[in-house]
């Protein structure tokens, strides 16, 4: 009886531990949101006063990422679309975290996230990969351990596996630099992308260097996105978005962004946010708000118009009808 309580005790002080049967693989299932860019991206003071690059997700639920995975012996992976290269890594790794680097299988990506325009596709891919394996070893790994799997997996990551935990993540060292403190508040999201847009690879693009004046800023900036998510204050975080892809704008220039930002003030939008290292622009609408339904199909017939090629609209963690 000892002998059993000490093997529970084990295992319970194991966030990993697996119950798998390697002779009776089974088929694991992993879902992933993409997102639309960030709220904030910068350089900010972690534990111990060091300076870490680190940024806020805007999470995006209407796209995602399903992944399939089937475990066999011999260690070897492999992916459909085979060009999926970032997943298989993925896979392996959660594979020889979960104690079972003996077992290979085959993983199958299914997704409805454009690539390479700041959709955070391929961070989906890798964490509906991770989870589709913990599902498939019938074990368990917080959000925490995936994220840091995934930069590994990836290099550079995003905070998507939270769901609508608002977190400052840092994206290349798979660590939450601070828990802001709850969920986001009800948005919606008109997004735009330019006719000029192209596909961008994120990690071949120069990472900016930011001055101390913008390194202060963001300090601030940083807090007023606490106390906005705190007390679910859309309008606020709005600004701390159209503040951070102001100075974006010094370092990757979105085509487009002058008129996203005139649009969003005369259809009384809470801010414009951007993603850092793609081509998304997007407005921001308190969906709590009765009117801002009327606000954003007004908005998005004059992006419409001032000649954005894609214009959508989605909503973020808002109850109720899409708009």
């Amino acid at each position: 009886m000892l002998r059993k309580f000490s093997t529970w005790l084990a295992t319970m002080s194991d966030p990993t531990f697996a119950t798998v049967d390697d002779k009776v693989p089974r088929t694991g299932t992993g879902h992933a949101i993409g997102h639309h860019g960030e709220l904030l991206q910068g350089v900010f003071q972690g534990h111990g006063k060091r300076l870490i690059r680190g940024l806020i997700t805007l999470p995006l639920p209407a796209l995602s990422t399903n992944a399939r995975f089937v475990p066999s012996s011999g260690g070897t992976v492999r992916v459909q679309p085979s060009g999926k290269t970032k997943a298989r890594r993925a896979a392996k790794l959660a594979l020889q975290r979960l104690g079972h680097s003996q077992l290979g299988g085959d993983l199958l990506i299914e997704s409805s996230i454009p690539v390479g325009f700041g959709y955070g596709s391929s961070t989906a891919d890798v964490v509906a990969s991770i989870r589709a394996v913990v599902s498939a070893c019938s074990a368990f790994l917080r959000p925490a351990t995936i994220g840091r799997l995934a930069v590994a997996a990836e290099l550079a990551s995003d905070s998507t596996v939270f769901g609508d935990e608002a977190v400052l993540f840092a994206q290349r060292e798979g660590t939450v630099i601070e828990p802001l403190g709850g969920s986001f508040p009800p948005l919606y999201l008109l997004s735009l992308g330019h006719r000029s847009a192209s596909v961008v690879d994120t990690l071949k693009l120069p990472r900016a260097r930011y001055t101390s004046a913008q390194i202060l800023q963001f300090s601030v900036i940083r807090g007023l996105a606490r106390h906005a998510i705190e007390h679910q204050d859309a309008a606020l975080l709005g600004r701390v978005a159209t503040a951070s892809a102001t100075i974006s704008q010094q370092y990757l220039p979105q085509a487009g962004f002058e008129t996203a930002l005139q649009l969003s003030r005369l259809h009384e939008a809470c801010g414009v946010q951007v993603s850092h290292s793609g081509s998304l622009i997007g407005i921001l609408f308190d969906a709590s708000k009765p009117e801002a339904r009327r606000h954003l199909t007004s908005a998005a017939r004059a992006a419409q118009a001032e000649g954005f090629g894609a214009v959508s609209a989605y909503s973020v963690f808002s109850d109720g009808v899409q708009p």
